[in-house]
């Protein structure tokens, strides 16, 4: 199992710095989900900015969320 998420913080590029329970920093791209379902949301900067760290994982007050292995494994 992957670490989870301890701290996320949102970038004006629609990126996010997270913070893992292992004390890594990692950058994930949210550009690539901004055009696809329940993401599209996202591309709203200001709705973007409201993330969370939940659970393990983010997640956004509507709900959107992503698998935290993916942010991990898919994070640099």
């Amino acid at each position: 199992m992957n670490p989870r998420v301890k701290n996320v913080s949102p970038n004006n590029d629609f990126t996010l710095t997270i913070e893992f329970e292992n004390g890594e920093k990692k950058i994930f791209n949210m550009n690539p989900y901004l055009d696809f379902g329940v993401f599209k949301k996202l591309s709203n900067l200001s709705y973007f900015r409201q993330v969370k760290p939940f659970m393990g994982t983010i997640s956004w007050p509507n709900g959107q969320d992503i698998c935290p292995d993916t942010l991990y494994i898919e994070s640099n």
